[in-house]
């Protein structure tokens, strides 16, 4: 088993000591570092637990002036190892990293008083644990203990196994999106990027997808792979990886980059999210830590708390940026971002004032919402997000209900589809799947009603309009109906069927409209002629004469009434069947004259008609002169 915790804490509080004692490895690697005894960067080491599992210790910084750096260590890890130190007590920065903790919904914590060999442990354990009950988390242990001494690190290794153990069991079957935060050079091999591997798994060979800071992007190749000072052809989750790149140069690279499965992620400038205030982590700010659930669904809005301000920083990942929100009332607020990023719905960021230093937990509930045109348009989209709480299924029906239809691949790529086990289940499942599938897509059942009405009724009204048309082109239909272009040539087909329509020939039509209207009587006519000389087809002035044109001729033809074969020539429908039973008395091979005295008619009808014979297979051409029947 392998894990990565992230420390926490105060400057100063011995978060580096305790590392180095548990590693056996110096995590401040700076000169800077080791000359000022203050932790800057980002540090890294590992160890194997008595038990067994091995785990890698991301070191972050304490001090204030460094909360990005250290926020952009504790994004990525799913557990947290806080110190506070049993000399100096619960202090300022401890506040701001429970705060950063409850903000990224980061539940599984292990306790740790350091310097008990300075002070009782007993009074700031208590404070802790006050301060962690307040946030509304429940530390999966606590231990004093002295780096220095020794006294307390068999427990604290023991306690460190309790919380790997507790941790959930990561996905090595998603898609990849490793944050940066370090990247550097190796002679000989090149670009090295390193980051927390949440989920997924990486193999030597693969190719990747790597966003950088400024948005770019560009395809590039994972040319080796090392865990922990080790070579490995695949490295899976929850690791600290560093992946040797082929195809990118270091100055392209660095921390708030991130390499991506091609394909697998949503990227957008624009999210909405659900906002709370973590305040300081216990001691002042808004509501508890459930107020903002697995999806972000928010508890009851409270009018009182404090919303973020329109410049903001963003903290996402191993990233930051500056972004505007535009708060939307009950609970929420869209974020709009200087470049596009990786999102998923059920993302968790925090949102920090540069100015105050108060922090807000922030949890994608959309990614790429569509624009808000409309006085009042922000809070009906925040009431509505406030409404769609509980499992995913109630953000996907909204995301439909506000585009109509989405493909089935978009919506995997936010984390919209139902768990594997619900995939097949029906409407009112627990999971509430009520859309209608159409091969890759998801539709709105009310847009479904909405286009499946309209639809029957301009094809209804085309008919009415126009009784001898043969319907409705498919690009005259989608447009009426306002079907979404891109969707339009899946959807119609089903949407005519839904309809009682009928799609034949390139056209949507009623079954049951039509007729002849005013031509009924001169087609009849036709049809008396034909049945008297099956081969005498009138001539072009006689279908003039009785006001039967192209458009007239066509739909006659449709409905069955006559044959129309090139050069107007029309025949009953089973003239081509006369005509067979008639050549099959001639000596074989025939020539067209032989055929056109046999059936008593002119070369104007019995040249496309024997053309029409030998397309449908029942005849066919000897030579230049003659043709024979099929047998």
């Amino acid at each position: 088993m392998r894990r990565v915790l992230a420390t926490a804490g105060h400057v100063d509080h011995g978060k580096s000591t305790l590392v180095r004692a548990l590693t056996g490895r110096d995590p401040d690697r700076l000169a800077q570092e080791k000359e000022r005894g203050l932790t800057i960067e980002l540090g890294f080491a590992w160890t194997t637990l008595p038990d067994g599992a091995d785990v890698a210790f991301v070191d972050v910084p304490g001090h204030q002036r460094f909360i990005g750096t250290m926020l952009s260590g504790l994004g990525p890890a799913p557990a947290v190892v806080f110190v506070v130190a049993a000399d100096q007590g619960w202090q300022a920065q401890s506040a701001e990293h429970l705060a950063a903790v409850r903000a990224l919904g980061l539940r599984h914590l292990l306790l740790v008083v350091t310097r008990s060999d300075l002070a009782d442990p007993g009074p700031t354990l208590a404070v802790a644990r006050e301060r962690l009950a307040v946030a509304g988390i429940e530390p999966v242990g606590q231990v004093a203990v002295s780096a220095v001494t020794g006294e307390g690190m068999d427990e604290l290794r023991a306690a460190l196994g309790r919380l790997v153990a507790a941790l959930p069991e990561p996905d090595a079957a998603a898609p990849v999106r490793l944050w940066a935060d370090r990247a550097f050079t190796v002679g000989g091999s090149g670009t090295v990027v390193t980051g927390t591997l949440g989920a997924g798994t990486l193999h030597v060979g693969d190719e990747l997808e790597l966003l950088d800071e400024q948005g770019q992007r560009s395809a590039l190749q994972v040319r080796g792979l090392h865990s922990q000072d080790t070579e490995h052809q695949q490295v899976g989750p929850v690791s600290r990886a560093a992946v040797n790149l082929r195809r990118v140069g270091r100055d392209e690279v660095g921390r708030g980059a991130v390499l991506l499965t091609p394909g697998a992620w949503e990227s957008a400038r624009v999210v909405d999210v659900a906002v709370e205030p973590v305040g300081d982590g216990g001691a002042g700010g808004g509501g508890g830590a459930g107020a903002v659930d697995a999806v972000g669904g928010s508890g009851v809005p409270d009018a009182g708390r404090a919303e973020p301000p329109q410049r903001v920083t963003l903290h996402v990942g191993t990233a930051d940026h500056e972004v505007h929100c535009r708060a939307l009332g009950s609970g929420h607020a869209r974020l709009t971002l200087p470049v596009a990023l990786p999102w998923r719905v059920g993302d968790r960021v925090i949102l920090r004032d540069p100015g105050s230093r108060r922090l807000w937990a922030a949890v994608v509930r959309d990614v790429d919402p569509l624009p808000l045109r409309r006085r009042g348009a922000g809070r009906a989209r925040g009431e509505a997000l406030a409404a769609a709480v509980g499992a995913v299924g109630a953000l996907r029906r909204l995301r439909l209900a506000e585009r109509g239809v989405e493909t089935a691949d978009r919506l995997a790529r936010l984390g919209l589809l139902p768990a594997p086990e619900s995939a097949g289940a029906g409407p009112g499942d627990e999971d509430g799947v009520d859309a209608h599938r159409i091969g890759d897509l998801w539709v709105d059942p009310a847009a479904w009603a909405i286009w499946r009405d309209a639809l029957a009724a301009a094809v209804r009204a085309h008919h009415d309009a126009k009784p001898l048309s043969a319907g409705l082109t498919p690009a005259e239909a989608a447009h009426g109906i306002e079907l979404p272009a891109e969707h339009a040539a899946a959807l119609l087909p089903a949407l005519a069927e839904a309809a009682g329509l009928a799609v034949r020939d390139g056209r949507v039509r009623d079954p049951q409209a039509g007729g002849l209207g005013p031509a009924e009587g001169a087609i009849a006519q036709v049809e008396a002629w034909l049945r008297e000389d099956p081969f005498a087809a009138p001539e072009a002035r006689d279908l003039d004469d009785l006001g039967l044109g192209a458009r007239e001729l066509a739909a006659a033809a449709r409905l069955g009434r006559v044959l129309r074969l090139p050069g107007e020539v029309v025949l009953l429908p089973d003239g081509p069947a006369r005509a067979m039973r008639v050549l099959a008395g001639l000596p074989q091979p025939f020539t067209t004259s032989e055929a056109r005295q046999a059936l008593g008619t002119t070369r104007r009808v019995a040249i496309p008609l024997l053309e029409h014979l030998d397309s449908r297979g029942w005849t066919r051409r000897v030579d230049a002169q003659s043709r024979e029947i099929v047998r």
